[in-house]
């Protein structure tokens, strides 16, 4: 089925001109231009200020010949900087790729080639990461180069750029199914995924989180890194509100509690990992954070005594999402109601206007209380995976009327009033620090080192990270080398964020009458195995 067919079966969302991000902008230029738009360590700036800079930026942008249909990669910590390039992008009419920090050279080298990216802007303590791609860049156009905070050879200085391009209003108009952002999958073996969001999607997602309190009043941390799609899920809405951003180049615990208090913020998503850093703090009552409205949480769901925790002891109501970053599947989990109807290790009901099914390994609708594959439809199904038509296709599933659903890949039952509990992940993914770390590739490069017979990686609970990853290896008969001279062999084959804590031997895997090795015996038999910090 070609792409038309499948977006003619996607709930069709409107996409509204007036709410889009020219409109926007020129709004806030009008009309709160002396407000404050940006916070960044003892620096600020106020919305006429930013929005002098964004224009300056899509107007450098549009010289350099980049408009609809291009791509625009970034590669940085967050920062202002960061985030007035990624609205310059959307409003020259490009798409914005933001890049992970913690990915091999290597990784990265493909991400930038496989989005054929025609402009590369990045900050200096991260460009030494582009060097593989920086040898041969035919792709880039002339000026394409540009260095957040410094300039060479090859990197043209972001402000020094800026002095030169007007700050008149570009003149643009963003249709709704234009390309928003791609955002990447980690990996370490071919071309990581990346997933595509449209104008329409991202518009329908500010419009969702505004109505759950992000307004112009609303004061967002912003904690996780701006390439994640959890990031995105309160930056922009926050951004499309006219409210304020304190941006964390890093997070950490103490450092965000500082910042809620200081700046009296309103609104915050951090991942699991995150909240349970934050509430292990000795000094965590020693910080006033009582302006909090809402904590958002997505990535990997909250264990339910993490939850209570956070429910009882952090100000502001517990807002947790589960959902893809392809769109499709969603569910609304909100603390104060989960917890007075005892339903903390659920995820939620259906998010309003998404419709959730649960599978069989047919592709069979079970009953209600039975477990299946979790497949969804909402209003923000994104666009697949950019020059991945056979991996786009295979996530969709159709129900008996025809329409389009995409899978999840996991697996969990709905309970008699529609909340979703989920028991098990048909993906091989390990969720560790927010970050998605699929297993297939850790076990690629195991199998590559000539003692190692069979690998299987699995997750590992981590206090410090939610998961980690556990390696189970098999290995070839006269082996010599000990455990942790594998895994340290491993790792520094690895990105920064996907490396495995801890390697185990095993005489077999168990395996299934098929051959699949039973990954969930693995994690069951290995849950009471201590993790610890991988070496380099």
């Amino acid at each position: 089925m070609n792409s038309s067919s499948e977006n003619s079966l996607k709930v069709q969302v409107p996409f509204d001109p007036a709410l889009a991000l020219p409109a926007l902008l020129e709004k806030f230029r009008l009309e709160q231009a002396d407000k404050v738009a940006l916070i960044e360590g003892t620096q600020s700036r106020t919305w006429g200020e930013s929005i002098e800079r964004i224009y300056r930026m899509a107007n450098g942008l549009a010289a350099l010949g980049i408009g609809h249909g291009d791509h625009v990669a970034m590669l940085s910590p967050n920062s202002m900087d960061y985030s007035e390039m990624f609205a310059a992008t959307l409003l020259a009419g490009a798409c914005a790729v933001p890049m992970q920090g913690m990915i091999t050279d290597h990784s990265l080298d493909l991400m930038l080639r496989d989005c054929n990216a025609k402009a590369l802007i990045v900050a200096s303590d991260m460009e030494k990461m582009a060097g593989v791609f920086l040898r041969d860049c035919a792709q880039i156009v002339p000026g394409g180069l540009i260095g957040f905070d410094f300039s060479n050879d090859q990197f043209r200085e972001l402000d020094r750029w800026l002095r030169a391009q007007s700050d008149a209003m570009p003149n643009v108009q963003l249709a709704g199914d234009a390309e928003f952002n791609i955002i990447y999958s980690s990996g370490t073996t071919g071309t990581p995924k990346g997933i595509i969001h449209s104008h329409r999607t991202r518009q329908a997602l500010a419009i969702g989180l505004m109505s759950l309190g992000i307004t112009s009043d609303a004061i967002t941390l912003v904690a996780t890194p701006l390439y994640s799609n959890t990031t995105i899920t309160t930056w922009w809405p926050t951004l499309c509100a006219g409210g304020t951003l304190v941006i964390m180049p890093k997070f950490d615990a103490e450092g965000a509690l500082q910042l809620i208090q200081e700046h009296r913020v309103t609104h915050v998503m951090l991942v699991p990992v995150q909240y349970d850093r934050i509430m292990r703090l000795d000094s965590y009552a020693n910080y006033d954070c009582s302006s909090l409205q809402v904590k958002f949480c997505t990535s990997a769901p909250l264990r339910p005594a993490l939850k209570a925790d956070v429910i009882d002891h952090f100000s502001g109501e517990l807002v947790e999402f589960y959902g893809l970053t392809e769109g499709g599947v969603g569910t609304l989990f909100i603390g104060s109601i989960a917890k007075q109807q005892d339903k903390l290790g659920s995820v939620g009901p259906t998010l309003p206007g998404s419709f959730l099914k649960i599978i069989d390994e047919q592709g069979n609708e079970v009953a209600t209380g039975q477990p299946g594959e979790i497949v969804g439809r909402s209003g923000n199904m994104s666009d697949g995976y950019h020059n991945r038509e056979v991996a786009s296709n295979a996530m969709h599933w159709y129900d008996s009327d025809g329409l389009l659903f995409y899978k999840s890949g996991d697996v969990g039952y709905l309970d008699e009033d529609g909340w979703l509990f989920l028991s098990d992940r048909r993906k091989d993914m390990i969720i560790s620090g927010g970050f998605n770390i699929y297993a297939t590739d850790l076990e690629l490069i195991l199998l590559e080192h000539p003692e190692i017979h069979e690998a299987a990686v699995v997750a590992l609970a981590s206090r410090e990270w939610g998961e980690t990853p556990l390696a189970l290896v098999v290995r070839e008969p006269g082996a010599v080398s000990d455990a942790k001279t594998l895994r340290l062999w491993a790792n520094n084959r690895l990105g920064k964020s996907q490396r495995i804590s801890q390697l185990v031997f095993s005489e077999d895997l168990p395996k299934s009458s098929i051959g699949k090795v039973l990954k969930r015996e693995l994690r069951e038999t290995y849950a009471g195995l201590a993790d610890q910090v991988p070496d380099a």
